[in-house]
């Protein structure tokens, strides 16, 4: 069941907690039958949950090509955007110039799917996963700007299931930034949808 939060004008993205449930009905709706998806492991290192994660990619059935931010976009109809640390992500983004052209490419239309950084960094600052992410691993971002495609930050894991998460940190976060940013709590299998025609909370096991 859907939960209607708010119409916004433009754009197509997926912005999931941790399930990727959500994903093959997003790819249905915006994608050509085999499609190409760019995937941005930026954030993520390569940690045996991040392998998992581009797995799970894989798995799906489409063709998956890395994106080398140094080089740019290469023709794909997807953005998939790992986890990982937000600072660390929006850093890359930043020092290449990417972030900017992905925000016009994705407000001109390419669907855009994130998950957990790349949920958060869709948002307009990153300023409030700083206690769930380490900000010293990006010693050289200052401005903690987002693409800002939306006008909330998502805050992922927020049913503090995951053990880096727990429902103290969550609670903190909510206490500490709520005030000064819009935050969008979303459970572990949860999705943020946004079409032409609005939002919705949707369920991504």
């Amino acid at each position: 069941m859907s939960v209607s939060i708010r119409t916004l004008t433009c754009m197509n993205l997926l912005l999931l907690s941790l399930g990727i449930g959500a994903v093959p009905t997003f790819l249905a709706e915006t994608a050509p039958e085999r499609a190409r998806i760019g995937y941005l492991g930026a954030a993520a290192g390569d940690a045996p949950w991040a392998q998992e994660e581009r797995a799970r990619i894989d798995a799906l059935g489409h063709t998956v090509v890395d994106v080398d931010l140094a080089e740019g976009l290469p023709e794909i109809d997807v953005l998939y955007v790992a986890g990982g640390n937000t600072f660390v992500l929006l850093d890359a983004l930043r020092r290449t110039g990417q972030d900017r052209v992905i925000a016009e490419r994705v407000r001109a239309g390419l669907p855009y799917i994130g998950l957990s950084a790349g949920s958060i960094v869709a948002g307009p600052s990153v300023e409030a996963a700083s206690l769930m992410d380490d900000r010293t691993e990006a010693p050289g971002l200052t401005d903690l700007t987002g693409l800002a495609l939306i006008p909330d930050v998502v805050l992922p894991h927020a049913d503090g299931k995951l053990p880096p998460y727990p429902p103290e940190l969550i609670a903190r976060t909510v206490s500490e930034y709520g005030a000064s940013h819009r935050l969008l709590p979303l459970a572990d299998d949860q999705a943020l949808r946004v079409t032409d025609d609005g939002w919705s909370v949707i369920e991504s096991r």
